[in-house]
């Protein structure tokens, strides 16, 4: 599966924030809790309508965001 199934940006939700698609819940709400320590069940019962893949969809995005090759200035 590729997050690309699970994540969207649209313009008119959240001002084109990538959220999990079909609702108004950023990604980068997910990955901050992760961070900040919560597991995937806790996550997953304050947002009801989650699903593991979406969770996992938002570990996959933000590795393809890491591992982005810039040019250092």
């Amino acid at each position: 599966m590729s997050w690309r199934e699970r994540i969207e940006g649209d313009a008119l939700i959240l001002r084109g924030k990538p959220c999990i698609k079909g609702n108004r819940i950023p990604a980068a709400l997910i990955l901050g809790y992760l961070a900040a320590g919560r597991d995937q069940t806790a996550i997953m019962l304050e947002f009801t309508d989650l699903q593991p893949a979406d969770i996992a969809a938002c570990l996959e995005f933000a590795r393809d965001l890491a591992t982005f090759e810039g040019v250092a200035a």
